[in-house]
C-alpha cells in the first residue's frame, strides 16, 4: 500500500500534462501511486496518459466513457485510491520539488491526522510566482494538531481541493463526494473541515496553481457562476443533516456572503445583465439561513469569517449598486487625494529644505544610512562606530524607517525618511555616508562630502555595464543611478580589481579610497571565539561544524529565486562528511526575504530543525563569524568571507546561464576561493571526501585572498574617519575632479566608449 494516492483528472490539458505527471513521479519521495482519469478529453491527452502508464508501473489509467467534469472524475478515481493519503492535483498544476517528502515527514510527525493543510503559490504564465497572502494562517496554526472548532480561521483559506491531503480511510467512512458544477469543491472542502477530528498544518507551498492568460473556467463570464448558490445550499444541507454541526450556521452563511459578493465585485464574472438576479439570490440564501442555533464553537467561527457587514444583502440591487458606486468614487478621490497630499508634502518638505540650506553647513555633523534606510548595518555602520572613537566631536544621525526604529541599539540617534527633523539634518550635513544612492530629492550642498561605500567587491555587471543586458536591466533606470552616483565625493574599495569595476561601472567624478572595506574589519580582527555568541542565539550547538548556503538571486529567472539543489537533502548528504555535529545555515538573498522563495520548503525546514534559515539575521558578518565554511555561487560574500581564511565553495552548476543573462566581471570557477562543484553530486562528493579543506583549498584561497583583500586589513573604518573626516593624510586623498552632470544620451555614448576601451581587462562571456 503506498504512502500517497495522486488523483488526476483530465481534459483539455494536452500542453500541460507531461509538466503535471513528471512533476508527481520525479519527486524524490517516491512511495506513491497515479490514478489519471481521461475524462473523455479530445486533445489526445489520453494517448499520453497511456505513453506515462506503460513506462512507469505507479501510474493507471481510468478512461471514462463521457465527459463529467473535474468533481465526479475524482469520484470516479477515488475507489481505485489504495494510498494512506489522498492528493488531488488538477492536470496543468504541479507539485513543487520535495513536497511529497515535506508531506511525509509532517503527516508521521502529526501522527496521521484526517486532513492536512498546505500552502500553494501562483504561477503566472509570464514566468512571475505568488504566496497566497494568507499563508500567515498555517504558520500560526502551530505544530500540533486541531479541529476547525479550536482554528475557525482555517476556513477563510480557498476553498480548493488540492491544497490538503486527506486520510483515505476518513474519507471513506464519512463517503466524501464531489457533485457536479463550476464550484464543486466547496461543497467538499466545508463537510471535511467540519467533520475532521484532527487537522494539521504544512507551512510550505506544495502546489504551484498555474494561471492562464486566458484563465480557467472560474474567470470566464458566463452564468456559470450562480453554481455557487447550489453548491452553499449542499453545505447548509450537510450542517442541518448534523445536529452537532448547527452552531456553524451563522459563519458559513457569512462566508457565503463574502464568496459570492466577491464574485458579483468581479467585472468579468457574472454577464452585467444577470448581476442583479445573482444579487437577489444571494440575498435570499443570506435570508433563508439567518441567524439560527448558537452550538459550541459558534462564537468564535463567526468572529473569524465576518471581516464586513454583509447587510448590504439585506436591501435591494439599486441600493447595493448606489453603495458599490460611492465606493469606487471614494477610491478613486482617495488615490486622487493621496497624490495631491504627497506632492503638497514634498512640497512642503522642499521649501524646508531650501530654508534649512541658506544656513551654513554643520562642520560636525555626519548623516548615515545602510540598505535603504534598513537600520544600523554594514560599511556605514563600521564608519559610524569609527568616528564614535576616533572623531568623538562629529555629531552621527542615522536615517532608519519607522519600522526599524525599534531595532536600533539603545542611544543611537536617528531621523525617519521625510520628516521635518530628516530635513534639516540631511540640509545642514557636511557628512554624507551610505552604501546605496540617497533619494533623487536631496541636494549635495558645496562643501558637503558624500562617502559610497559600496556592498563589497563586484563580480557581476553594475550599473553602466548593464546598457547592454537588457535582461539584467529590467527595471534598473541606469541614466538615474548615474546621476546619483554624481554626488559621490569617494567610494572605498578593498581591492584594485574593485577600483577598476567602479571607475567603468560609475563613470561619474568620484575619487576611489584604497581604505579597505569597513564592515570587514570584524572579520580581519575575528578571534577563534568571534562566532560562539551569534551560534547561541541561533540555536546551534556547541562544537558543530557550521555550513553557511548563500546563494544569489538569478537574472534569467523571473522574480530571481532559483532552488539549485534540496537543503533538506544537503543536510542528510553532510552527515557522511561531517558526521551529525553539523549545521546548515542557510542565507538567502535579502531581495527574495519577502518572495515566496521560503514558502517552497525552508521555512518548514527550519521548524522542524532539519536547517537554520537565517535570511533575516540583519548582519550577515555575524554569520561568516559563526560559520566554518561558506557554500555560494556567484555571492559577493566570497570576497569578504575570505579574510577570515576558511573554506569556501562554489557551486557553480549553472555559470554559463548566470553569466549570459547578468555579465560577470572575473570567471569565479577560473579564478576561485576554493574548490568548485558543477554538479550537486560533486558537492556533496566535496565534503564527503573531506577536500572541502584540503591542501589544496587552502592554496586557492591564499591566492584569493592576495587578489581581492588587498586593502582589508582590520583598520579600514578607522583609515576612513581619519582620511575623510579629519583631513589626516591629505596627500593620499586625490583632490576630487569637477565633472558637469552627464545628461542621460551622453551618458550612454560615454559609457559604451569606456566599456569598449577596458573590456580586454575583464571577463565576460
Amino acid at each position: 500500500m503506498p504512502r500517497f494516492s495522486v488523483i488526476v483528472p483530465v481534459f483539455k490539458v494536452r500542453g500541460f500534462l507531461r509538466e503535471c505527471l513528471d512533476s508527481v513521479l520525479d519527486q524524490s519521495y517516491r512511495d506513491l501511486e497515479v490514478i489519471a482519469v481521461d475524462d473523455c478529453s479530445p486533445d489526445g491527452s489520453g494517448a499520453i496518459l497511456d505513453a506515462y502508464a506503460a513506462r512507469d508501473p505507479r501510474v493507471r489509467v481510468l478512461p471514462l466513457s463521457a465527459n463529467v467534469g473535474p468533481g465526479r472524475a475524482r469520484n470516479a478515481g477515488l475507489p481505485y485510491a489504495g494510498g494512506d493519503f489522498v492528493l488531488f492535483l488538477d492536470s496543468d498544476d504541479t507539485l513543487t520539488p520535495g513536497a511529497l517528502r515535506a508531506l511525509a515527514d509532517r503527516l508521521d510527525e502529526a501522527g496521521d491526522p484526517d486532513v492536512l493543510v498546505f500552502d500553494h503559490a501562483r504561477a503566472y504564465w509570464w514566468g512571475g510566482t505568488r504566496r497566497d497572502g494568507l499563508a500567515r494562517v498555517l504558520k500560526a496554526a502551530g505544530e500540533g494538531t486541531f479541529t476547525v472548532a479550536e482554528r475557525p480561521e482555517l476556513l477563510v483559506l480557498p476553498t480548493a481541493v488540492w491544497n490538503k491531503a486527506y486520510r483515505r480511510e476518513f474519507v471513506e467512512a464519512h463517503g466524501f463526494r464531489f457533485p457536479p458544477g463550476y464550484y464543486e469543491d466547496t461543497p467538499w472542502t466545508f463537510p471535511v473541515l467540519f467533520s475532521a477530528g484532527r487537522i494539521a498544518t504544512l507551512d510550505r507551498c506544495c502546489v504551484a496553481y498555474r494561471q492562464r492568460r486566458q484563465g480557467d473556467i472560474l474567470s470566464t463570464t458566463s452564468r456559470g457562476h450562480f453554481d455557487l448558490h447550489d453548491q452553499y445550499e449542499r453545505v447548509f444541507g450537510f450542517l442541518d443533516s448534523r445536529p452537532e454541526l448547527a452552531g456553524w450556521r451563522p459563519g458559513l452563511r457569512n462566508r457565503m456572503a463574502e464568496h459570492c459578493l466577491d464574485i458579483l465585485a468581479e467585472p468579468d464574472r457574472v454577464p452585467p445583465r444577470d448581476k442583479a438576479e445573482f444579487f437577489r439570490r444571494t440575498a435570499g440564501l443570506y435570508r433563508k439561513y439567518g441567524p439560527g442555533p448558537s452550538g459550541s464553537g459558534s462564537g468564535s467561527a463567526e468572529h473569524a469569517l465576518t471581516p464586513d457587514d454583509y447587510r448590504v444583502l439585506e436591501g435591494g440591487w439599486a441600493a447595493y449598486r448606489a453603495r458599490r458606486q460611492v465606493a469606487r468614487l471614494g477610491t478613486a478621490l482617495g488615490a486622487g487625494g493621496e497624490r495631491v497630499r504627497a506632492a503638497g508634502a514634498e512640497r512642503i518638505g522642499r521649501l524646508r529644505s531650501l530654508a534649512h540650506e541658506r544656513l551654513p553647513l554643520d562642520p560636525n555633523l555626519a548623516v548615515y544610512s545602510a540598505f535603504s534606510h534598513r537600520g544600523l548595518l554594514g560599511d556605514p555602520a563600521a564608519v559610524y562606530r569609527a568616528a564614535l572613537e576616533h572623531a568623538p566631536h562629529l555629531r552621527g544621525v542615522w536615517v532608519v524607517r519607522p519600522e526599524r526604529v525599534a531595532e536600533l541599539p539603545p542611544g543611537v540617534p536617528y531621523v525617519t525618511p521625510g520628516s521635518a527633523e530628516y530635513l534639516r539634518v540631511t540640509a545642514r550635513a557636511t557628512y554624507f555616508v551610505n552604501n546605496v544612492d540617497w533619494p533623487d530629492a536631496l541636494t549635495k550642498r558645496p562643501g558637503s562630502v558624500h562617502v559610497h561605500t559600496h556592498r563589497g567587491t563586484p563580480l557581476k555587471f553594475m550599473a553602466a555595464d548593464l546598457l547592454h543586458r537588457p535582461g539584467a536591466r529590467l527595471g534598473v533606470d541606469v541614466p538615474g543611478m548615474l546621476r546619483r552616483a554624481d554626488r559621490w565625493d569617494y567610494g572605498l574599495v578593498a581591492n584594485r580589481h574593485s577600483e577598476l569595476v567602479w571607475s567603468r561601472a560609475y563613470p561619474c567624478g568620484f575619487n576611489s579610497l584604497r581604505t579597505g572595506s569597513p564592515r570587514n574589519d570584524v572579520l580581519v580582527n575575528a578571534g577563534p571565539d568571534s562566532g560562539a555568541g551569534v551560534r547561541a542565539r541561533l540555536g546551534i550547538p556547541a562544537g558543530h561544524t557550521v555550513v553557511l548556503y548563500a546563494p544569489t538571486p538569478r537574472d534569467y529567472r523571473r522574480g530571481g529565486y532559483v532552488e539549485r539543489f534540496d537543503p533538506a537533502r544537503f543536510a542528510g548528504d553532510l552527515r557522511r562528511g561531517l558526521g551529525e555535529a553539523h549545521t546548515l545555515v542557510v542565507r538567502l538573498h535579502p531581495s527574495l526575504a519577502d518572495g515566496p522563495a521560503r514558502g517552497f520548503g525552508l521555512a518548514e525546514l527550519h521548524r522542524r530543525g532539519v536547517v537554520v534559515d537565517a535570511t533575516d539575521e540583519p548582519r550577515v558578518e555575524d554569520l561568516m563569524l559563526a560559520s566554518d565554511v561558506l557554500v555560494t555561487d556567484y555571492s559577493a560574500l566570497m570576497f569578504d568571507y575570505a579574510n577570515l581564511d576558511r573554506p569556501i565553495v562554489v557551486h557553480a552548476d549553472d555559470r554559463d546561464a548566470f553569466a549570459a543573462a547578468r555579465g560577470t566581471y572575473v570567471d569565479i570557477t577560473a579564478d576561485p576561493p576554493g574548490h568548485v562543484s558543477r554538479s550537486y553530486r560533486e558537492l556533496a562528493w566535496l565534503f564527503d571526501s573531506g577536500q572541502w579543506r584540503d591542501t589544496e583549498s587552502a592554496r586557492l584561497r591564499a591566492g584569493f585572498r592576495e587578489r581581492y583583500c588587498e586593502f582589508d586589513d582590520g583598520r579600514a573604518a578607522e583609515r576612513v574617519v581619519r582620511m575623510v573626516m579629519l583631513g589626516e593624510g591629505a596627500d593620499a586623498v586625490p583632490v576630487r575632479r569637477p565633472v558637469p552632470p552627464p545628461s542621460e544620451s551622453s551618458t550612454a555614448a560615454d559609457t559604451s566608449s569606456l566599456m569598449s576601451s577596458l573590456m580586454s581587462s575583464f571577463t565576460s562571456p
